[in-house]
């Protein structure tokens, strides 16, 4: 049970009800992440924009690899939740159990290209120091990434970041069915 109190779908009204349907359509269900800001509309809204966009528009970092960001984030910040719901849309993608495992463990697999792995890297050290240095941003760079596709995924190791203590700050608890809202294609409105 959650910390705080949760609005459930068959209790919502106006913009809430709105808002569950529309994130229902979109993700195949409403995930306790978004529930949990039900007494707050505005900020759901805010905040499943900002996912939608950070994890589903047009970027450099594949779906595969962003996902792979929010499994070891959470994993340093020992959030099962996102942990699970991040893993599931990897199987989806075809990704190796093996490798899945290491992620969630905090690892990382040396099958991935060298360029993802130092992604990964970046992460972790982002997740666990709150600050990069200069020179991991240039080995960024020299292994292909962009200064836009840095930018992609630091605001997505970013954001885990926050997610993660919006869920263990609060109590979310994950859902018996969370795989119906892991899907990994998100579709429009």
């Amino acid at each position: 049970m959650p910390f705080i109190r949760m609005i459930h779908e068959n209790e919502a009204e106006g913009k809430l009800a709105e808002l569950y349907a529309r994130i229902g359509r979109a993700r195949g269900g409403v995930a306790n992440v978004m529930k949990i800001h039900s007494l707050h509309p505005d900020a759901m809204e805010k905040h499943f924009e900002l996912y939608r966009t950070l994890m589903f528009r047009r970027s450099e970092l594949s779906r595969p690899l962003r996902e792979m960001l929010g499994v070891i984030v959470s994993a340093h910040n020992q959030c099962s939740y996102c942990v699970m719901h991040h893993a599931e849309p990897l199987r989806a993608f075809g990704i190796e159990e093996k490798i899945i495992e290491t992620l969630k463990e905090g690892k990382i697999h040396a099958s991935l290209p060298e360029a993802e792995q130092e992604m990964l890297r970046y992460a972790v050290a982002l997740t666990r120091r709150s600050a990069a240095e200069q020179v991991r941003i240039e080995r960024l760079r020299t292994l292909g990434w962009s200064d836009r596709a840095i930018l992609d995924g630091t605001l997505i190791i970013g954001y885990f970041n926050f997610v993660n203590r919006v869920v263990l700050g609060l109590g979310v608890e994950l859902e018996a069915d969370f795989f119906r809202t892991c899907r990994p294609d998100d579709t429009e409105d």
